[in-house]
């Protein structure tokens, strides 16, 4: 029988505890290492984001302030004064419209469901649904007296029966700016007339008709229809680039004395969405022209290309300690990018990858990140996730394995020449 001393067990358990020591140092260094550059380009992504697809050149707008924005990619392709504080006008019934459209997709307010009308709502000035007080309207039919008609009655009749009061339904008003992401806006009632402390900005509005949108597309029905008639009274839209067959949808006029005339418009050509806003016109006619203006230039200058698709692979990527040894990750959304027409051959897609990660991993946990860019220029960032869970396993990592396998073959030899030179030492005389 092979006895071992007690000098060969310490060089085994110094062998395993140094190569677990080097083994989880060296991954977590290679992991951490990658980790560090994904968020250093993760800040540097998100200071380029949302910057022009390339120099606006000596296009101007005849108004206060303007944006223009691809609606999937949701990059700015032109801006004037995009952070100037303007007074919303009837900007501020998209944002009643919204919370409308969300109560109902919630089960909350149904589309003919009856509404009596508030002798508040009744008495509101500026642009009409003429609505009478105590009548009693299906919200199907409001929705359209404020898409079309502009109705600030309507907007106060919906409002008070979503929210119990106007004031109430305000304070939500607000509080959907700030989710959607609207730094520079703060609303007073939900229709838009004049009110001390009420404004938001070009590039607010932008942001806003971009997610209204995405969440609603089914409104477009609305602000796409040119005429309504309520109470045998028929009113007409007041966006005129409807009637332009130049592909456009939607979205809002504005007017106020103290603001000027605004107009909020979107389209679409080809599969490509833009949307432009302009705000403070001094004529009404202008608004139309400078719109189109943006929106013309965006079509003809700038292209929308899918350059990841949704469910893309990426990878593979070593896990430590899991069940499985590695995994490849996906594409955890689209990632479109604008860029200017001819320069679509230079988009270029570039996984920052981890060397490693640590099991346990959730299924749809983000790992790394896809650079999207053009010209060297950083244009969207794509998160990538982990398609499967993967669990932590039982069993030592491989390092760790191999390092008492070679320690017990250490000391099987140690004992082995140790018996062997026992027996070749000569015995002494008795």
């Amino acid at each position: 029988m092979i006895r071992f001393s007690r000098s060969s067990w310490v060089v085994l358990l110094l062998l395993i505890i140094i190569s677990t020591v080097i083994s989880d140092s060296v991954l977590a260094k290679t992991g951490a290492t990658s980790k560090k550059s994904v968020v250093h380009r993760t800040q540097e992504t998100q200071e380029t984001q949302g910057a022009q697809a390339t120099a606006q050149g000596s296009l101007r707008c005849n108004a206060q302030s303007a944006v223009l924005i691809d609606a999937l990619s949701g990059q700015v392709l032109f801006e004037q004064n995009p952070n100037s504080k303007i007074p919303p006008a009837s900007f501020g019934k998209i944002l009643t419209l919204y919370l409308a459209l969300d109560a109902i997709r919630a089960g909350q307010l149904k589309m003919d469901d009856m509404v009596t009308v508030s002798e508040k709502a009744w008495r509101m000035q500026g642009s009409k649904m003429f609505i009478k007080v105590g009548e009693r309207v299906k919200v199907g039919e409001l929705l359209k007296g404020i898409a079309i008609s502009s109705g600030n009655d309507a907007c106060i009749a919906l409002a008070e029966h979503i929210a119990g009061s106007e004031e109430v339904f305000v304070s939500k008003m607000n509080e959907k700016a700030v989710l959607i992401g609207m730094r520079n806006s703060q609303f007073k009632n939900s229709h838009g007339m004049p009110a001390e402390g009420q404004y938001t900005t070009a590039m607010d509005m932008v942001l806003l008709a971009r997610r209204y949108i995405q969440d609603h597309p089914e409104a477009l029905a609305y602000h796409s229809t040119t005429e309504y008639e309520y109470n045998k009274i028929r009113q007409y839209n007041r966006n005129t680039l409807l009637q332009r067959n130049i592909g456009v949808d939607g979205l809002k006029t504005g007017h106020v004395e103290e603001a000027g005339f605004h107009l909020l418009a979107t389209a679409k050509r080809d599969g490509q969405r833009l949307i432009a806003v302009v705000m403070g016109c001094d004529k009404m006619r202008k608004r139309a022209q400078e719109a189109q203006t943006l929106l013309e230039y965006g079509f003809k200058n700038f292209s929308t290309v899918e350059a990841v698709k949704k469910g893309a692979p990426f990878g593979p990527v070593r896990v430590k300690r899991g069940k499985e040894s590695k995994i490849a990750l996906i594409a955890a959304e689209e990632g479109w990018v604008t860029v200017p027409k001819g320069k679509e051959s230079q988009i270029s897609v570039t996984p920052e990858l981890p060397k490693v990660v640590t099991a346990p991993i959730q299924k749809n946990q983000i790992i790394a990140k896809a650079l999207i860019q053009n010209e060297g220029k950083i244009l969207r960032e794509v998160n990538l996730i982990s398609p499967l869970e993967v669990q932590k396993s039982l069993l030592p990592p491989w390092p760790v394995i191999l390092a008492i396998g070679f320690g017990i073959l250490l000391v099987l030899v140690i004992g082995l020449w140790r018996m062997r030179i026992r027996k070749t030492r000569p015995r002494p005389l008795r």
